[in-house]
């Protein structure tokens, strides 16, 4: 388990704050493609999870792209300039501008171009540069660095979201829509529980909805 003080950031003094969990702040590692909406969801869980339990979300990338071996741009520019903002402003920035460009692919269903990014990165004060650099390869080997960091713990044949905590690495959850409150901070205790026992694997259950945003 890794874990950080209360102190290191203004979110985790936020969740230390408000959880209902006394002491230090919880780290959790989330890898996540903003290109996916099923991320999207759980990273808002995620987010959710801070206001009511001592717990801080550090975001890191993946590739859809990568994990499925497609050069498609689409799939590529979200992704490097993730990586892009990372080398450029360091892990905690990375969460604004997963916001802030998740928020245009998925509830403004802006189109996955340059000019969409560069309208993230403005919003979030951001050189807007990254978003042309972000159609190179100038960061592809950082970006299958964080890839494979995340994704070789939990293996190939699942996607993202990947949740690292308590030294163990799983695929999930994957919930629609994301709850609030107390709910979500009542879902992540179930989670949490589940990483302690290292023989565990699996839990699923077919989709019977989509992704709802709200």
């Amino acid at each position: 388990m890794s874990e950080i003080t209360s102190t290191d950031t203004a979110a985790g003094a936020t969740a230390a704050s408000t959880g209902s969990h006394e002491g230090q702040v919880k780290r959790v590692d989330f890898w996540f493609d903003p290109v996916c909406p099923w991320a999207w969801m759980t990273s808002r869980w995620m987010l959710e999870v801070e206001r009511v339990r001592s717990v801080h979300t550090v975001f890191h990338v993946m590739s859809l792209g990568l994990l499925n071996h497609s050069d498609d741009p689409e799939l590529l520019i979200g992704v490097r300039a993730a990586i892009g903002v990372r080398e450029s402003y360091g892990d905690e920035r990375v969460r604004d501008f997963y916001t802030a460009i998740g928020t245009r692919f998925h509830l403004g269903k802006q189109p996955k171009t340059v000019d969409t990014v560069k309208a993230a990165l403005r919003e979030c004060g951001m050189d807007e540069a990254i978003a042309d650099q972000a159609t190179t390869t100038l960061w592809d080997d950082l970006l299958s660095t964080s890839h494979n960091e995340g994704m070789k713990p939990v293996g190939t044949d699942v996607g993202t979201p990947v949740i690292h905590i308590n030294g163990t690495a799983l695929f999930g959850p994957v919930i629609s829509p994301a709850p609030k409150g107390e709910d979500a901070g009542n879902l992540f205790d179930g989670f949490e529980k589940v990483t302690a026992y290292p023989g565990f694997f699996e839990l699923k259950r077919t989709r019977t909805v989509g992704p709802i945003f709200d």
